[in-house]
């Protein structure tokens, strides 16, 4: 087929054309934008504003959520028979598997872990493991005298693991149910906290229950890891729920960067303890807002306070209580002038204010 002059001509121009747009498009001229330039919201403000968006579809939701309920006698078959379960699917699971828990659970023992926490001491997960399975040992065995137990806390990884392992209880089908909500979360991601976990996983009376969001989580984990140690059992379980927790330990793009954790955030943390650690932490607040010049309260006060208050028991549960606060970046220890290890809240006093009236009295 033929083509005319005109037909050339236009032809050309359209490839002229292409090629000088693609000249230009490649050109070594650079922007003069700058991200000093972008103006960004205070964090508190843009956390208000995503907290008020209106939910959608909340009766289907509701709905998903309920039809599962049918799959939990399922799930406790499973994690008898020496499975670990590993949900996944879009949405939070952390209420589903927390409704799980304490709705089919009740005759286990049950300690949660929160992956999406920034820094997690596995040390002291496998301490508070430990002493839970002795607790569960020792009702099971109230008429036969318990031999005596060298502290947790003085006890090596190995240790644990092989008092885990290889403590018999009477009753083969007794165990310690974990729930880690996130493992694929930015404090379980490194190798050694998943060949921990999975070494924890693997040990007879410890069945694991846990929630994966990234779409590349299962390479967090090897063969040998997957079928033999964690042994998953695998659960798709969309809930199309918000990420209201997980999201809070994320930093915001668009806000202004803080090291100080804002009220909001500090009050849902203080949520996920025990009522006794947030009566500690009331304490070391008090004590913050009432001496605001100093630089902190040394520990042996705090520890007097709150023995005074009946709070704690010995210098062990407070240092338990204190590495909780620093895991959940609550807290921050320095010395002061006089040499003494302090501890302080990394919150402004008017934050504290707004904090104290949510905490446990």
């Amino acid at each position: 087929m033929e083509m005319n002059d005109g037909e050339e001509e236009e032809e050309f121009e359209f490839s002229r054309n292409y090629f000088l747009a693609k000249e230009l498009g490649g050109s070594s001229k650079k922007s003069g934008r700058k991200i000093s330039d972008i103006d960004p919201v205070d964090e508190q403000e843009l956390r208000t504003a995503a907290n008020n968006l209106e939910p959608k579809h909340e009766r289907e939701v509701a709905s998903l959520m309920e039809s599962y309920k049918a799959s939990y006698p399922e799930w406790v078959f499973m994690l008898r028979t020496g499975f670990g379960l590993l949900m996944y699917g879009f949405g939070s699971k952390k209420a589903l598997i927390e409704d799980f828990a304490s709705t089919s659970l009740t005759e286990y023992s049950v300690v949660v872990i929160n992956g999406y926490v920034q820094s997690i001491n596995l040390k002291q997960v496998m301490v508070a493991i430990a002493e839970v399975w002795w607790d569960q040992l020792k009702a099971k065995r109230r008429n036969s005298p318990s031999q005596a137990q060298q502290p947790f806390n003085s006890r090596s990884i190995d240790d644990l693991l092989a008092f885990m392992d290889g403590q018999e209880a009477d009753d083969d089908k007794s165990f310690v149910c974990i729930i880690v909500n996130n493992i694929d979360g930015p404090g379980l991601r490194e190798p050694e906290s998943q060949h921990l976990l999975a070494r924890i996983a693997s040990c007879t009376h410890i069945r694991i229950i846990a929630s994966i969001d990234h779409v590349n989580a299962p390479l967090l984990w090897d063969k040998k890891m997957v079928h033999t140690q964690f042994n998953w059992y695998w659960y798709h379980v969309p809930t199309f729920a918000p990420y209201m927790f997980e999201g809070v330990f994320f930093p915001l793009i668009l806000a202004h960067s803080s090291t100080a954790q804002s009220a909001k955030t500090a009050a849902i943390v203080l949520q996920s303890l025990t009522p006794n650690a947030q009566s500690v932490f009331r304490v070391l607040a008090e004590y913050q807002l009432s001496h605001p010049d100093v630089e902190g309260m040394p520990i042996e006060s705090l520890y007097a306070a709150s023995r005074e208050r009946f709070l704690v028991s010995s210098q062990v549960t407070l240092n338990s209580h204190l590495t909780e606060f620093k895991d959940h970046e609550l807290v921050k220890t320095r010395r002061n002038a006089d040499g003494q290890d302090c501890v302080y809240i990394p919150l402004a006093n008017d934050g504290l204010q707004k904090l104290l009236p949510e905490i446990n009295p």
